[in-house]
């Protein structure tokens, strides 16, 4: 995959973090800048980033459970290390952060 095909890929899947969290009704924010989503919870002010890795074709995820790089395998944005899926990390740290559950289905 090229870089513009990446960065597409990267603004489809920000924009569907985006409509998530629109959706879910948490008292969450987000601001997308220059390919970096900052979700912010509202309720303690912790943040969490997204941000894409063109050159390497990942995204990054961080958070206060630490820093992780995803890769898209078969349709799928998979951890670099476990395998486990960005869809299911990232819900669980907006529980771990803000107490609000978002339902994450890219």
């Amino acid at each position: 995959m090229n870089e513009a095909e990446f960065n597409q890929i990267a603004d489809e899947l920000m924009f569907s973090i985006e409509e998530s969290i629109d959706d879910s009704g948490a008292d969450i924010d987000y601001e997308n800048s220059a390919g970096m989503l900052t979700i912010t919870c509202d309720t303690n002010g912790s943040q969490i980033i997204l941000s894409r890795q063109p050159s390497m074709g990942e995204i990054w995820l961080a958070a206060r459970s630490g820093g992780f790089h995803f890769k898209l395998d078969l349709g799928q944005w998979k951890n670099t290390v476990n395998g486990e899926l960005l869809s299911t990390m990232l819900a669980d740290a907006c529980l771990a952060q803000s107490t609000e559950i978002v339902t994450f289905d890219f």
